[in-house]
């Protein structure tokens, strides 16, 4: 039995119901900043643990992997840990910090997967909802043996719940090029940027499934398809539902699909792998990957997490909403064999769960998720602090001192030591 059936109450009943440093930073105009400094021993990180920790994101830089690095570390009482190391590009002088923009990436996904949330909670949507009652062409849906290239019609139903969970059947053929189906991606325009999110999803919705719908885990289209959706759902298009949804109520004003050329100085770049240009507008506005955003403003999203929807007063989903969201969905019954973590952890409605240091497979967990740019955000309520590591970089040599998964070690190390 999917978990949803044992918490659907919680989402059904859930209904929409500090002060910050101020200032003048380096793009003009004063901006109320998210990070407000409070001392490092509130995590139980001393200053030799920060230097370490420091000195891992430096190796990083002097050994060629990145340009620069951040780590920041904090809750609801301010930021503990906000070191920044080296530049923003290979051919940049500006030192990387704070008001930096990244390509995020996958980081789009938790947003987008609230934002649903924030809509279950308003009845604009449910998650149990077949995807073709918003987007028609997945009525009819059929699934491919690889291995025979036999194609037969899809014996389940695509729901919004698949999509949040990626078990929707559908791929991403950047993972998966010499497949068949990867092959077939590529025809379909899942790389083209000169399409909308809909009509890429209803392209997809034309191609088989890999499997049938709510029995593997497989990182996929999933949450660009469920843009799609929502955008239908709303009526709107997804940059205005994100805003008016999370970014303006957070504050959020540097996080955007695309970037105006008058920040392009602020703008990350990587010395390995090739990413596209942010101040190029497109008709794309990707679910799945396509946000940027800064290390200040991600603290707004993490916060908010952190505090059980609630940023500063400002609510974006009900703590109930939340919690629900953090329950494991892939569990025991669903094949795990393309799942990253194998068989530690589990997966949320759009977040990974994974054991706190000492925990077990039935948690507590942290949650979050990472961006295949080099950034990443967990958060742990147990433990009361969110992390953000951020960098740019892909496909580079394995090797460096510090990334986003050595980071999160790094900072567990040094708060638990």
């Amino acid at each position: 039995m999917k978990p949803f059936n044992s918490i659907a109450a919680a989402i059904a009943t859930a209904t929409l119901l500090c002060s910050s440093l101020v200032f003048a930073d380096h793009h003009g105009g004063n901006h109320a900043s998210s990070i407000s400094k409070i001392d490092s021993t509130e995590f139980g990180i001393d200053a030799q643990e920060i230097a370490d920790i420091r000195a891992q994101m430096q190796a990083a830089v002097d050994g060629g992997f990145v340009s620069g690095n951040i780590i920041l570390v904090g809750n609801s009482k301010g930021v503990g840990v906000l070191e920044t190391v080296g530049t923003q590009g290979p051919k940049q002088t500006t030192p990387m910090d704070e008001q930096t923009i990244f390509r995020i990436y996958s980081m789009t996904k938790p947003i987008v997967s609230v934002a649903t949330m924030s809509m279950v909670e308003d009845g604009l949507i449910s998650i149990s909802d077949p995807v073709s009652k918003y987007i028609p062409e997945f009525a009819n849906m059929t699934v491919i043996d690889e291995a025979t290239g036999a194609i037969t019609p899809a014996k389940n139903v695509m729901t919004v719940q698949d999509l949040l969970t990626h078990e929707s059947g559908l791929i991403y053929g950047i993972f998966d090029p010499q497949s068949d189906l990867g092959k077939r991606y590529f025809a379909a325009g899942s790389l083209r940027s000169d399409i909308t999110a809909l009509e890429l999803a209803q392209n997809l919705a034309a191609l088989p499934l890999r499997f049938e719908p709510g029995t593997k885990w497989n990182y996929s289209r999933s949450t660009d398809v469920l843009g799609a959706v929502i955008e239908v759902a709303a009526g709107k298009p997804l940059d205005e539902l994100l805003d008016e949804r999370i970014f303006s109520p957070l504050g959020m004003d540097e996080t955007s699909f695309y970037v105006d050329k008058s920040k392009a100085n602020r703008i990350a770049n990587p010395i390995y792998g090739d990413m596209a240009d942010p101040t190029v507008v497109t008709p794309m506005l990707s679910g799945g990957g396509g946000l940027h955003s800064t290390t200040e403003d991600y603290v707004r999203f993490a916060s908010m997490l952190l505090g059980g929807g609630e940023y500063h007063g400002a609510r974006i989903i009900e703590e109930e909403t939340l919690t629900a969201m953090q329950q494991k969905f892939i569990g025991d019954e669903i094949d795990r064999k393309a799942f990253f973590f194998g068989p530690r952890g589990d997966w949320g409605l759009g977040f990974h769960l994974q054991p706190i240091p000492g925990a077990d497979n039935n948690g507590p967990f942290n949650f979050g998720w990472q961006g295949v740019g080099g950034t990443v955000f967990i958060v742990d309520p147990v433990n009361d602090f969110f992390m953000l590591y951020m960098a740019q970089v892909r496909n580079a040599p394995a090797g460096a001192a510090m990334d986003l998964t050595k980071a999160q070690a790094a900072v567990y190390k040094a708060m638990l030591n």
